[in-house]
């Protein structure tokens, strides 16, 4: 019913210039009286049609006994619409007199194969309304015939033999296009089974790896705890041999409990329940403090960072431990790819009230070709199995979907020498007045930390 009613919406000034069309020939050549009472039961057919028209589409379906009166409503709307057709052509015959009716069997016919090629979607409507039709077609010659009493050999004959024939056309029309529909609509079903089993099966595989991720984190985690102990000695003296073991299995523990949560992130993203805590926080303060906790992994790699900072405050709003997780992912990266003896700068710019952050490393570089797939899920743009250093593929996915949850962006450019400079963007709290840091007694102690992380990225350069 919704199909019809859309189509039925949808084709109403197509049917308005038809009607107009008939009636202006009606009135020229035949009677204006007609022509005007044609108009005026058109015109009520047309309000009628659109109030039920309207019901359909804002029906949701729920009501089985409102579908059987929209339905029946469907009917009498057909009754009333194919009557007016057939009262013009009837009337337009009549007024004309016996002979060849070219005028109003013509606009029969194109009523028909309107209705064979729209009406298709509900079949007692179709069966109806050409029923009507068909009637009028076949009436309005033998009408010609039994007034006249012609006899065979007369035109009016092959009159109503034409007719015949132009009736069984339809009918062949309406049941192509109504094989067409029911096609359609079977391949329409079959998508939306196959859409429905899909997402069953996406849920049931989110639902087994969320689950398993939760499983497999809680013992890792008291395995890595207990092999931190052992490494650091506190279970008593290790033999260098040991200690290698030990570490190897301490780092590949870490390894999958950051696979195990980047998972979970993952799909707590997709499910829409990564919760963001977004209030303002010095932009500027967080960053500088991220450079500082990543500068002893980068100095691992025998990378150095450098940060290129503000000494004002710049107020974002958002979920600063979200917005770190993005910019220790990038840093990490940075320094992942950087050649030993390297330097990764950390910028930050505040300019037409927004905030760049870009991390820039001297590494081999990225090529445009490489965009799609370092932002795609479990991707490594060196998938090679001699690769420097490991990694789940999901960090830059993940940042992506975080940047993109606070309105910002992420993305990268090629350097014009070597590596690439990753940056991510936010809009500056717009109720925000830049100032100079403060450093009174309330703020005494992220005063400190802040002079401590400076002076680890200094040791570190």
């Amino acid at each position: 019913m919704k199909d019809y009613a859309t189509v039925g919406k949808n084709l109403v000034w197509q049917r308005q210039m038809i009607f107009a069309a008939a009636l202006i020939l009606a009135g020229y050549y035949y009677s204006v009286a007609l022509a005007v009472t044609t108009a005026v039961l058109i015109a009520l057919s047309e309000i009628y049609d659109f109030v039920i028209f309207r019901r359909i589409l804002a029906w949701r379906g729920q009501n089985p006994k409102i579908g059987r009166q929209l339905l029946n409503g469907l009917y009498g709307g057909t009754i009333i619409s194919a009557s007016v057709i057939v009262f013009y052509s009837i009337s337009i015959a009549l007024t004309q007199g016996p002979g060849a009716h070219f005028m109003s069997l013509f606009f029969l016919f194109a009523a028909a194969l309107f209705a064979a090629v729209n009406n298709h979607q509900i079949l007692p409507i179709l069966i109806l309304r050409l029923g009507m039709y068909g009637a009028t077609f076949i009436f309005i010659p033998v009408h010609d015939i039994w007034v006249t009493g012609a006899s065979i050999h007369s035109e009016l004959w092959a009159q109503l033999f034409t007719s015949v024939f132009v009736l069984y056309f339809v009918v062949d029309c309406s049941r192509i296009y109504l094989s067409f529909y029911r096609g359609k609509f079977e391949q329409v079903e079959a998508l939306q089974n196959e859409n429905y089993k899909a997402q069953e099966s996406y849920k049931a595989k989110n639902e087994f790896i969320s689950t398993m991720s939760h499983e497999l984190r809680t013992p890792l985690t008291s395995i890595k705890g207990s092999i931190d102990l052992a490494h650091a000695g506190h279970l008593g003296p290790l033999s260098d041999q040991a200690k290698q073991v030990m570490g190897i299995a301490q780092r590949n523990c870490t390894r999958l409990i950051e696979l195990i949560d980047e998972i979970l992130d993952i799909q707590k993203i997709e499910a829409g329940r990564m919760p963001f805590k977004m209030q303002p926080f010095d932009l500027a303060s967080m960053v500088e403090q991220s450079v500082a906790s990543n500068a002893p992994y980068a100095a691992r790699l025998g990378v150095r960072l450098g940060y290129e900072g503000v000494d004002s405050v710049v107020q974002v709003i958002g979920d600063a431990a979200r917005i770190e997780q993005v910019l220790t992912n990038i840093i990490s990266n940075a320094a992942k790819f950087s050649p030993e003896g390297g330097l990764v700068r950390v910028r930050l710019e505040v300019a037409d009230g927004t905030v760049r952050v870009s991390v820039i490393d001297e590494g081999s570089g990225l090529s445009e070709s490489d965009r799609e797939r370092v932002f795609d899920k479990f991707s490594q743009v060196d998938s090679s199995d001699t690769r420097k250093i490991g990694g789940t593929g999901l960090g830059m996915n993940i940042s992506k979907q975080i940047m993109q949850a606070h309105d910002g962006t992420i993305n990268y450019t090629k350097n014009e020498g070597r590596g690439t400079t990753f940056f991510f963007e936010l809009g500056v709290d717009s109720e925000f007045t830049a100032s100079p840091r403060e450093s009174d007694e309330q703020d005494a102690s992220d005063a400190a930390d802040l002079t401590s992380a400076r002076r680890v990225v200094s040791a570190l350069r």
